[in-house]
């Protein structure tokens, strides 16, 4: 399939990319990209995110990683049921998938890497993941380091659908049976949402108290 290439990973992309920061959910939760034999209606990508978000407007793009080109784009349409998890599959040309749970049927074929996938809106890169052994100069558009690249017939697939810690190669695992439409939900927060749970707890409680009650030392409060 053709490579479509635009100035987009020359300013916004390459910026966001390099960044490796996810804004928001939904993420990419799952990518299966070489199935055995003919990838023809076999391969997917799923998406985790809160029920019930629309996801027109979205798109996912597969960034070359030799020259940055990117190609192919699906645009996304529909919205995430009440799973958290969106699946959509590779369609072949009379319109089938051998991917049961799709929600969304797409004409597209990801390179075996190493490349990368960009979920996002408009130029706002929700999140991106990169996989395969990056060379010298090649452009790995992914978070962080770039997750293992899979053997024909595994996926990669989060660790927890839910967890982001903007590093592909810690979040994400090979696994030799791809499972789209389920995934493991964390049901720990976030370390970065706990940290900021409890800096904003923390913050109240000292606002809360009384001047009287603060002690002279550490960080003084105020003017």
């Amino acid at each position: 399939m053709p490579f479509k290439n635009f100035l987009f990973l020359s300013s916004l992309a390459l910026v966001s990319f390099a960044s490796g920061a996810a804004e928001a959910l939904p993420v990419l939760s799952e990518l299966y990209y070489d199935a055995i034999g003919s990838d023809d209606g076999e391969s997917f990508v799923e998406i985790h995110g809160l029920p019930g978000t629309d996801l027109a407007g979205f798109a996912i793009d597969g960034i070359n990683g030799t020259n940055g080109a990117v190609g192919p784009t699906i645009l996304l349409s529909g919205t995430i049921g009440a799973s958290g998890l969106f699946v959509v599959a590779d369609r072949r040309s009379d319109g089938t998938s051998s991917v049961l749970a799709a929600d969304l049927l797409a004409n597209f074929d990801f390179q075996n890497g190493p490349d990368s996938i960009v979920l996002r809106l408009g130029d706002q890169v929700f999140d991106a993941l990169g996989y395969g052994s990056f060379g010298a100069g090649e452009i790995n558009a992914g978070e962080g380091s770039a997750a293992p690249g899979a053997v024909a017939g595994a996926s990669l697939a989060r660790r927890f659908a839910n967890v982001d810690t903007n590093d592909n190669f810690a979040d994400f695992i090979v696994q030799g049976t791809p499972t789209p439409g389920t995934a493991p939900i964390s049901v720990v927060p976030e370390p970065g949402t706990a940290l900021l749970l409890g800096l904003g707890l923390s913050g109240l409680a000292s606002v809360s108290r009384p001047r009287s009650d603060r002690s002279g030392a550490g960080i003084a409060v105020g003017g």
